[in-house]
């Protein structure tokens, strides 16, 4: 899960104001993170297959709005997924 501190950290970041949280640039990145946490959980409880499914619906929504960003902005998609480090 995701704190309230840790997504205004990430909005903060990625988001051209402080209350910009429909940007895409935003919405991939607490996606992102999200997918980090739920990675891990899966260290620990290997057969939790509902938190999987969840887990790849994230990865499809963030898939989508990275595609999106790369067709709108592209300049901008290189340095999300620089900043990230989700892609080569």
């Amino acid at each position: 899960m995701i704190t309230k501190e840790r997504a205004a950290q990430l909005v903060k970041e990625f988001g051209a104001t402080e209350k910009d949280t429909g940007s895409t640039e935003v919405q991939i990145a607490i996606l992102s993170d999200r997918i980090k946490n739920l990675t891990g959980h899966f260290s620990n409880h290997k057969l939790d297959h509902h938190s999987k499914r969840g887990l790849m619906k994230l990865i499809g929504k963030r898939r989508s709005l990275l595609k999106y960003l790369n067709r709108k902005n592209p300049e901008k998609y290189q340095t999300v997924i620089k900043a990230l480090g989700i892609r080569k």
